[in-house]
Formats: structure tokens, C-alpha cells, sequence
């Protein structure tokens, strides 16, 4: 006998989830194509992924006795324009604007998962969010949450994209909540055509070349191949989210809830800064939220390549000073040197 998902559901959008369903604990089937993508090396740097790939494909191996998932998500403010009036700027993208998700989702799903545990104390939960080997959007997907797009990412309409997502395994076996069989992209191919670094095909993404999981996640010198098309981003990219057409400003958009949490803490970094920055500097300034995934290395070595594509009215004396300190100073590493003499050739002779 299946328990109704009304109340589950029910108590996940009390506690602030905008989206929220249940599917069942079953391998779903996009681990074929799971397979295929790390075969053809299209997870770049993210080595990490491939090591618990086995794992990936059945949330049984994370939770023994598994029987059912309860999948949700937040909703986070897309980025806004930004000013380029002051001091240059490096973008960061919209989820990493807020408090950690991985925190503060987790602390709400621990919650229910309390409450859950007391109304069935045979049953065992687990709260996830984006650290435990799950196929996430597969999942959600699976639950009624939205569909996978174009771009990779979960969409559904009258919410859009700019989700953040989590769940709860237990072994409790939950009837599931209905699938949405819409395909949500039909023929448009804005988010492909918009791709900095032609890092999209249809509902595939190639990490080697996505902005995002080069200024993320890779822990080496980016291939100077890709510097130019990197604009200013210095922390992820919302290209392929910006320019879909579910994200647009409608009137279901606008009343599609955002978690409070998700306000954004720093909406960008002032370039100059983070070339200065020490490791002190880096933990205040990033505190608090998800940026601290990178490095303070990568984050000097992201800040010189926007800085190599600024315009030239845009490089002041001061700026161009901070990239000669990262020149000069022997105990940056190779790569904050090496990004940081290809901004200063860059604009050799401006300042």
C-alpha cells in the first residue's frame, strides 16, 4: 500500500519550496546517457562525478531500502542589469548571489525530515541537496517538477529555470505525484545559439567549455582559447538561462515565489578587489554563501581574464596596478601570473 504524496508535497511548499513532488526510487532512465557523457569525457575537470558514477544511476546506494523520493525545489531571482557606471565589475551567476543553498535547503529538509520521522519512526530519510550522488533533474523531473530543456536545465513553465533543487529518500513507499509530459522547448534553440563557448547541443553540455565549470569547478589554468569568450564572468554563467523564453518577465513569473534566502547577499565583485584579495579578504567577502566552492587562486586567475576582456576605458591606473602586483609577485601561482601577464599585454599601452 502507496501513502498519498498530498501531504508530503503539502509540507514541503509550507516549509518555503516553491516546487515540490515525489517519484519513485528507481534508477531513472537517462543513466544510459549518464554513461555516454562521461565516456566521452564531457564532464571536463569534474573528476569527482565520474568517481561515484556507479552510485549515480540508483538512489538505493545511497539509502538502503530506498523506496521513494521526494524531490523540491527553491526559486532564485534571475540576475538584473548590471551598472557599469563605477569601479569594473565581474559577474557572478544569479544561484551564487544568495545564501549557500547546500545550507540553507538542507536545514529545511532536516526539518521535515524530523517531522516525517516522528509521524513514522519505522521508516528512514535522507535529505540531499546537490552533494549526494543523485541524478537530480532526472528525479525532479520524474516528480512532476518541471522538464529538462535544451539547456540542461530544469524548467517549468510559468516558474522558469532558476531553480535550485533537493530531496528527501525514504524508505516509506509514496504514491508519486504526476508527470509533466510537455516538451518545454519545441523548436526554439536560444540558449544553443546564446552559449559563449558553443558549450550546448540539445539537452548535452560539454564541461570543457562551459563558463560555468570553468570558473567553478577547474582547478588548472583555463585554455586560453576560451579568455575572450568569457566576457566578465568570474563565478558560473547565466547565458542559456537569460535568454530562454520561460524566463521571461510575465505575470506568472512575477508571482512564482522566491525563498527569502535566495536574496541576493552580493549581486557582484569589484575586479580590482579580488585581485587584491588575501585569503582573509576572500572567506569575508564570500561568506556566508556558495562562492567559496573556488579557490583563492581561481578566483585571481578568473578576475585577470575579465579584466583582459574589459574595454580599454574601463582599466584604470589602479586596476592595471593590481594586475602588476600578480605579475611581479613570486608566490602567486603559475597560473594567477600567467592569466594576469595576458591582461597586462592586453592592454599594454592603454593606461
Amino acid at each position: 500500500m502507496r501513502l498519498s504524496s498530498s501531504s508530503f508535497v503539502e509540507d514541503a511548499r509550507s516549509a518555503g519550496f516553491a516546487l515540490a513532488g515525489v517519484t519513485t526510487a528507481t534508477p531513472p532512465p537517462q543513466v544510459e546517457a549518464l554513461r555516454r557523457w562521461f565516456k566521452a569525457g564531457l564532464h571536463g575537470s569534474m573528476k569527482w562525478m565520474e568517481k561515484h558514477a556507479a552510485q549515480r544511476g540508483d538512489p538505493a546506494a545511497v539509502l538502503e531500502g530506498a523506496r521513494s523520493v521526494i524531490c523540491v525545489a527553491d526559486r532564485y531571482p534571475p540576475p538584473h542589469e548590471e551598472d557599469h557606471s563605477g569601479p569594473a565589475i565581474g559577474r557572478i551567476a544569479g544561484y551564487a548571489r544568495g545564501r549557500d543553498y547546500h545550507r540553507v535547503m538542507k536545514r529545511r529538509l532536516h526539518s521535515l525530515c524530523d517531522r516525517w520521522g516522528a509521524q513514522w519512526p519505522e521508516a528512514t530519510f535522507r535529505a540531499c541537496v546537490d552533494t549526494a550522488p543523485l541524478l537530480e533533474r532526472a528525479h525532479a523531473e520524474a516528480a512532476g517538477l518541471g522538464r529538462v530543456g535544451k539547456n540542461t536545465m530544469l524548467i517549468e513553465p510559468g516558474t522558469g529555470s532558476w531553480l535550485l533543487l533537493g530531496e528527501i529518500l525514504t524508505t516509506l513507499k509514496i504514491e508519486p505525484t504526476p508527470q509533466k509530459h510537455e516538451e518545454p522547448c519545441g523548436t526554439c534553440t536560444r540558449c544553443i545559439e546564446a552559449c559563449p563557448t558553443e558549450a550546448l547541443r540539445p539537452w548535452e553540455l560539454d564541461a570543457n567549455r562551459c563558463i560555468a565549470a570553468l570558473t567553478i569547478e577547474q582547478r588548472t589554468p583555463i585554455d586560453p582559447a576560451w579568455h575572450s569568450r568569457m566576457d566578465d564572468w568570474i563565478f558560473g554563467c547565466d547565458e542559456c538561462q537569460t535568454v530562454c523564453p520561460h524566463n521571461g518577465d510575465t505575470s506568472r513569473t512575477r508571482q512564482a515565489p522566491f525563498h527569502e534566502s535566495q536574496s541576493p547577499r552580493v549581486d557582484h565583485l569589484v575586479l580590482e578587489d579580488v585581485l587584491r584579495w588575501d585569503a582573509k579578504q576572500r572567506q569575508e567577502a564570500l561568506a556566508g554563501t556558495s562562492m567559496t566552492r573556488a579557490n583563492l587562486s581561481m578566483w585571481k586567475r578568473n578576475a585577470c581574464i575579465a579584466v583582459a576582456n574589459l574595454p580599454a576605458n574601463q582599466c584604470d591606473a589602479s586596476l592595471m596596478q593590481a594586475i602588476d602586483m600578480l605579475v611581479e609577485d613570486p608566490a602567486q601561482p603559475p597560473m594567477v601570473r600567467e592569466a594576469a601577464m595576458a591582461a597586462k599585454l592586453a592592454h599594454q599601452g592603454e593606461v
